[in-house]
């Protein structure tokens, strides 16, 4: 069935993936259906604006992925404006749930705060915390809005890699992009995280639109972990070149892991790219795009 996909924060990772896969499998040759729009295009902090867009304009779908990143040390965007243009970018587009079908947005582990991390996190676990910082409140706050709407869903990821991801500092395929120009690979702290391949994603978004999902927030992740270090040795394994792993602290982080039997429960059979087919994918789609790699773009 054609529908109409409104797609948000069309520059970042999550949208240009998402925008390639739907324009495949629900391209309509006589209108365009699926709708990417970055911040030039709809400025989703004007109110005014992004009622206006939607009022005119219905989608059955707007997937909500424009978020003020979370990590300023790298993106250079200010921290103490995360919490106010995370919530104005949401309620704006939420405010407007009577113009769409339904809106599909990407929470995060992050809505317990660092401080409350344990592993394999339940919805209620993670809904039953309060974060410290502006990030996993903005998101928090969503969520606290979203599980009582009638139409919103919240997606909560915990790692996430693919091949438009941000090379210059996002693990994995920062890994890739070293392991390809035959650099050391670099760990400020090994950790434990749950990652899910971005083509897994797609078809678990896929699923919430054309289902009906009977709840509003669902743990989005693979149910299974694995270490900073055991992903760099899997992509010099790949790579087959004989590299380094340089860790600035022995130590390692809290585990950062969900639950994922809520979605697992209402999906069925769910099938999760394996770590190794997946890291192949990504490996070797950067070693046919050598040409984007800048050594010095690497921020660590």
């Amino acid at each position: 069935m054609t529908k109409s996909i409104l797609i948000t924060g069309g520059n970042g990772f999550i949208a240009r993936s998402l925008f390639e896969s739907f324009t495949n499998s629900y391209f309509s040759p006589l209108e365009p259906n699926v709708v990417s729009l970055n911040r030039d295009d709809l400025d989703l902090l004007d109110t005014t604006k992004v009622s206006e867009y939607l009022k005119d304009n219905y989608f059955d779908v707007v997937i909500h992925t424009a978020t003020h990143d979370a990590v300023p040390e790298f993106t250079g965007k200010k921290h103490s404006d995360v919490l106010d243009v995370n919530l104005k970018m949401f309620f704006n587009l939420a405010h407007c749930s009577d113009y769409f079908g339904k809106m599909l947005y990407f929470g995060s582990g992050a809505e317990t705060g660092r401080e409350n991390w344990k592993p394999r996190m339940t919805e209620d676990y993670i809904e039953g915390c309060v974060p410290d910082d502006p990030y996993g409140n903005s998101k928090y706050l969503m969520n606290k809005y979203t599980v009582k709407s009638n139409n919103i869903y919240n997606l909560r990821l915990f790692g996430l890699f693919g091949k438009f991801d941000d090379w210059r500092y996002r693990f994995i395929s920062n890994a890739c992009c070293k392991a390809v120009l035959g650099m050391p690979i670099t760990l400020k702290k090994d950790a434990i995280f749950d990652y899910l391949y971005i083509s897994d994603l797609i078809e678990i978004v896929k699923w919430f639109m054309e289902n009906s999902p009977r709840q509003h927030s669902y743990n989005i992740c693979t149910g299974e972990t694995t270490s900073y270090m055991s992903l760099a040795a899997e992509v010099i394994a790949m790579s087959g070149k004989k590299l380094e792993i340089a860790i600035e602290d022995g130590g390692r982080g809290v585990e950062y892991s969900g639950d994922n039997s809520r979605f697992l429960k209402e999906h069925g059979n769910f099938r999760f790219t394996p770590m190794r087919e997946a890291i192949s994918y990504l490996y070797q789609w950067y070693l046919k795009n050598k040409s984007i790699i800048k050594q010095e773009d690497f921020l660590y």
